[in-house]
């Protein structure tokens, strides 16, 4: 049957849930504009500075491991808000915290948010997409989470280049300064931090326009609120029911919901596959970059570290925008064969610029070139194809839970690279960008032997697949 649909009310869903890519990317990348003025404030040591950059993140695992249980139950939406409120709360307390324990404390809960709202905000979007369409509109997240990188990178940017010398100056001979003078001069990571705050109260605010996933009041056995929300989906009534059938088919068809269903053997195939390239992808380099830009840069010698990684954040941001136009006529794994193959390349050409740059002749034009290729090839592929992935490959009664554990996964890899990079780069710059390069090997593997293609199925077609495999056994 084709099915006739009220885009621009989907549309609208998914861009309201995009909103909170924005605040993940923003939180995520803010933090590296600030490094060097925390350290240098608070005297840190390099493993205090991993904390610092870590600490987040730590709290973004404690939200992934809740996030699936509390969509599951409290459903999509009462979900988001609760992660758009530790965002606000969160960038209010960084801009005026008093220590350096209650900034950590403030980062920490902004991390839950993240960790909360990076599998939610896909699984909704996912549950509201028609297949055909349903990787470009779970894309449009990870292009949000771009451009909240690139808003962070220019806020930092922006913030850095206005900072008043003769204030900072007062400071440091320990005259009063006013909060204000702190927020954008002297203690500049305060403005860098807190200026997430108007995007957090958007996504809080905007957050009651839409409705209820119809998927999540389907499983919970509120057919009549689902009804009323397809309706609005589905421009004819019969497709409305049709769905509803189909999703209460595969409920009685599959899974009960409960986390001992997460050990059939091919939803456990599909949930280990899913957490091991959540993990790998985070050691092929990307949060590496997002975190430790301006440091790289720096030790690369570029004059202006922190307008580097601007350029990084134009090109991958628009580099994603192409990513959503193609990922459903392309296909996930042809976009990740061949932007895999490109960050090899590249990786490697990065490694051979810090080992050998010198003796070679090769300026900071080539290291540039190379960093920005990779950053192409990464959006491309891994970074626009995960949540897509991740948020698709579940049943429809496991979906939360089945992502939490991966999303855990993403998050445990994301951590270890904050706080391992500084000891990584330390060691051997060129031998960090090499131990990038090794583990895309296994990523590709994994999306070769195991994870089908996804393109223009529906989510009960591909819980058909993982389910035949655990009737079958293979």
């Amino acid at each position: 049957m084709k099915k006739s649909m009220n885009m621009g009310y989907v549309i609208f869903m998914a861009v309201v849930a995009a909103i909170g890519g924005i605040l993940f990317g923003y939180d995520t990348a803010v933090i590296s504009g600030t490094t060097e003025i925390v350290k240098n404030q608070f005297s840190l040591s390099d493993l205090k500075e991993g904390w610092y950059v870590g600490c987040a993140l730590i709290g973004s695992i404690a939200g992934v491991l809740v996030a699936g249980t509390l969509s599951d139950y409290l459903g999509r939406k009462v979900t988001m808000l609760i992660s758009a409120a530790l965002f606000s709360i969160s960038a209010i307390g960084c801009t005026v915290c008093g220590t350096f324990d209650q900034l950590v404390a403030y980062r920490i809960i902004g991390g839950v948010g993240i960790g909360i709202v990076s599998i939610v905000s896909p699984i909704y979007i996912s549950e509201v997409s028609p297949a055909k369409v349903r990787g470009t509109l779970v894309s449009l997240y990870q292009l949000a989470v771009t451009v909240g990188f690139l808003l962070a990178y220019l806020a930092n940017w922006v913030i850095d280049s206005n900072i008043d010398s003769g204030i900072v100056a007062s400071a440091l001979a320990g005259e009063e300064v006013s909060l204000m003078d702190k927020i954008i001069h002297s203690e500049a990571w305060r403005g860098m931090l807190g200026s997430e705050t108007l995007p957090a109260l958007l996504f809080f605010f905007i957050i009651f326009f839409i409705p209820e996933s119809p998927k999540w009041l389907v499983i919970k056995g509120k057919l009549d609120k689902a009804s009323k929300i397809l309706s609005r989906i589905y421009t004819n009534e019969d497709e409305a029911r049709n769905e509803i059938a189909v999703t209460k088919e595969s409920i009685n068809g599959g899974s009960n919901g409960e986390w001992k269903d997460l050990l059939k053997p091919g939803i456990l195939i599909a949930v280990i596959a899913g957490s091991a390239i959540a993990i790998l992808g985070q050691f092929m380099g990307v949060n590496a970059v997002l975190y430790y830009g301006p440091k790289i840069f720096s030790e690369a010698g570029f004059d202006n570290p922190m307008f580097s990684t601007v350029l990084v954040g134009v090109v991958n941001m628009v580099t994603t925008i192409l990513a959503v136009f193609i990922i459903d006529r392309v296909g996930r794994k042809q976009l990740i064969y061949w932007g895999v193959s490109g960050m090899i390349i590249c990786l490697l050409c990065i490694a051979v610029y810090f080992q050998w740059g010198a003796t070679l002749g090769l300026g900071n034009s080539f290291m540039l070139v190379f960093f920005l290729a990779y950053v192409f090839c990464c959006a491309i592929s891994i970074s626009a194809i995960v949540f897509v992935l991740l948020s698709e490959m579940y049943p429809n009664s496991v979906r939360g839970r089945a992502m939490s554990i991966a999303g855990f996964a993403l998050w445990i890899g994301t951590y270890l690279i904050g706080q391992l990079t500084p000891v990584l780069l330390g060691w051997s710059q060129s031998g960090t960008f090499l131990i990038f390069a090794v583990c895309c090997v296994p990523y590709m593997l994994i999306m070769w032997k195991v994870v089908p293609e996804t393109t223009g199925k529906t989510l009960e077609e591909i819980e058909a697949h993982w389910n035949s495999i655990s009737k079958t056994g293979k």
